[in-house]
C-alpha cells in the first residue's frame, strides 16, 4: 500500500471520530485583515490541485503584502509550492517530523483547501489558528470558523479563489457572490528560477538539445493517476505519427509507470525524445513551456501546461469539465458525454464496468484534427 493510499483509508476509518471529539466552532473570530501576519495553507492531494491553488495564493499575498504564507503539503505536490515567490516554508503533511514542525508554529490563519477528507481539516484546527476556513464538503465543516460552500459546477481556480474572500473581504467576512479577478488566457506559473532545459537534458543524453530543435516541439503525456482515464500509447502513437508527419517533433513525458505506454508511442512515432522517468517537475515545467502543445488525458501534468501558458488538448471522461478541464481559447477539451460520465467525486473513481468507453469512443482522428486546429491557431 503507498502513502497516500494509507493516509486515504486513515481518513476513512479515523477521520470521522476525529472530527467528531473535537468542539463544534459555535461564535466564529471574524479577525482583522491588519492582524493575518501569518497564514498556513494546508493542501494535501495531487499536482493538479496544487497548480491551481497558485492563483488564490497570489492574490492573497497581493491583498496582504506583510503576510507570511506557508504550506502543508504532501511530498507529491510539494515541488509545485516552490514557483510561487509568495510562500515562506513548504512542510510536508505526509512526513510525521514536518508536520509535528509546522504545528509548532503559531498561525493568525489557516486555510484548509482539501475539498473532502477530514484529517486536514483536524491539523487546520489543531494548529490553533483564531480563524480557520474550509469548504463545508461534510461534517469537517464543524471545525472551520468560516466554512466555505463547495460546487461541482465551479472551476477549482474559483472554488480556490473563494477560500481567500473571507481574510481579506472587511465586511463581515461573507463569502461574495463576484469572485476575484483571475485571467483565463494569462499563465501563472513562475518561471524565472526554472533550470534551462539545456542545463538539465544536454545534448548527450538526448542526441539535441530541446530548445536548439528546429522542428517545433509537441509534448506527449500518455499517463494518468487514474486508470479510468488512460487512453492507450498505441492510440497516442498513432496521433504522434500523424503529428510528426507534419514536421513537429514528439517529446513523451511521464513517471517509470508510463515508460510501457511511452514504447507504444516510439512504436509509431520512431525517434521521439522519450523522457518518462527522467525528469522532475521542475524539469517538467521547462519542456512544457518550449512546446508548442501538450496532448494529455485528464492529468496533473495538463493543469502545469495550463498554467505555463502552453496550448492543450485534453480529453475527459471520468473526470468533471467544468471543474477541472483548462479555461481559455488555447485549449481544447475531447468528452464523448456519455450518460455514465463524469463519475470521479471528490478524487474517487469507481471501478468502470463499460471498459471505459467514455475514452475507448474517442477516435484518433477526433484527436488529431483537434491537434491540428490548436496547432493552426497557436502557430
Amino acid at each position: 500500500m503507498t502513502k497516500i493510499k494509507l493516509l486515504k483509508s486513515i481518513d476513512k476509518i479515523l477521520g470521522k471520530p476525529l472530527v467528531s471529539l473535537l468542539p463544534r466552532i459555535k461564535n466564529p473570530h471574524k479577525g482583522n485583515p491588519a492582524a493575518f501576519k501569518k497564514i498556513l495553507i494546508i493542501r494535501p492531494g495531487g499536482i493538479g490541485d496544487a497548480v491551481l491553488l497558485l492563483p488564490a495564493i497570489n492574490a492573497l499575498k497581493a491583498k496582504l503584502p506583510d503576510s507570511e504564507i506557508d504550506i502543508l503539503s504532501e511530498r507529491r505536490n510539494a515541488e509545485i509550492f516552490s514557483f510561487s515567490k509568495e510562500i515562506n516554508r513548504i512542510y510536508l503533511y505526509d512526513m510525521g517530523s514536518g508536520l509535528f514542525r509546522c504545528l509548532q508554529n503559531r498561525y493568525d490563519a489557516v486555510i484548509d483547501t482539501e475539498q473532502w477528507h477530514r484529517l486536514s481539516a483536524v491539523a487546520a484546527y489543531l494548529a490553533g489558528a483564531a480563524v480557520r476556513v474550509g469548504f463545508d464538503t461534510n461534517e469537517r465543516a464543524r471545525l472551520f470558523t468560516h466554512r466555505i460552500p463547495y460546487s461541482h459546477d465551479d472551476y477549482e481556480v474559483y472554488s480556490f479563489l473563494h477560500l481567500i474572500e473571507p481574510l481579506i473581504n472587511s465586511s463581515g467576512f461573507k463569502v461574495q457572490d463576484s469572485r476575484l479577478t483571475f485571467d483565463t488566457d494569462k499563465p501563472f506559473l513562475n518561471m524565472e528560477d526554472t533550470p534551462s532545459i539545456d542545463s538539465q537534458f544536454p545534448v548527450s543524453n538526448l542526441q539535441s538539445p530541446i530548445s536548439g530543435l528546429q522542428s517545433p516541439v509537441i509534448a506527449i503525456f500518455p499517463g494518468a493517476s487514474v486508470v479510468e482515464r488512460r487512453w492507450g500509447g498505441d492510440r497516442f502513437g498513432k496521433v504522434a505519427r500523424a503529428i510528426k508527419s507534419k514536421g513537429y517533433r514528439i517529446v513523451i513525458l511521464g513517471s517509470d509507470a508510463d515508460s510501457r505506454d511511452a514504447a507504444g508511442i516510439r512504436e509509431y512515432a520512431g525517434d521521439c525524445i522519450d523522457l518518462t522517468g527522467r525528469t522532475d517537475l521542475k524539469a517538467v515545467a521547462a519542456v512544457l513551456k518550449e512546446s508548442k502543445l501538450l496532448l494529455t488525458a485528464d492529468s496533473g501534468l495538463m493543469h502545469i501546461a495550463y498554467a505555463a501558458g502552453t496550448a492543450t488538448v485534453s480529453l475527459f471522461g471520468s473526470g468533471i469539465e467544468e471543474k477541472w478541464a483548462p479555461r481559455g481559447k488555447n485549449h481544447i477539451v475531447l468528452n464523448r458525454h456519455l450518460d455514465c460520465s463524469p463519475c470521479t467525486r471528490f478524487g474517487y473513481t469507481p471501478r468502470c464496468k463499460r471498459g471505459v468507453k467514455c475514452l475507448s469512443s474517442l477516435s484518433v482522428d477526433a484527436v488529431i484534427g483537434a491537434v491540428e486546429r490548436i496547432l493552426d491557431q497557436v502557430s
